[in-house]
C-alpha cells in the first residue's frame, strides 16, 4: 500500500484585510493575496498600530488572525 499524504485545504477568507495588517509579500508582490504563502502564518504579517506580531489586543496577526471580531480591526476599502 502506497503512502498517500492528505492536505487539508483551509477554509477561504470571505473578510477583506485589516487597514493595519503588514505582510513581507506587500513589499515583494504588492498584493495581499490571502492564498499568498508569506500571508499564512510563519509570523510574516505585523500590525501596522503595534509594529510587532501582537495586535493592539494582545492577539496574534495574521491575515486569517485579524477579522471583523477584533475591536483593533478596520476594514480596508
Amino acid at each position: 500500500m502506497p503512502f498517500e499524504k492528505q492536505y487539508d485545504t483551509p477554509e477561504p477568507i470571505e473578510h477583506p484585510p485589516c487597514l493595519h495588517l503588514r505582510s513581507k509579500a506587500m513589499f515583494v508582490t504588492g498584493d495581499r493575496s490571502p492564498t499568498h504563502a508569506d500571508e499564512e502564518g510563519g509570523h510574516y504579517c505585523w500590525c501596522n498600530e503595534t509594529q510587532h506580531i501582537i495586535g493592539p489586543d494582545d492577539k496574534d496577526v495574521g491575515r486569517r488572525a485579524c477579522d471583523p471580531v477584533r475591536n483593533c480591526y478596520k476594514e480596508t476599502l
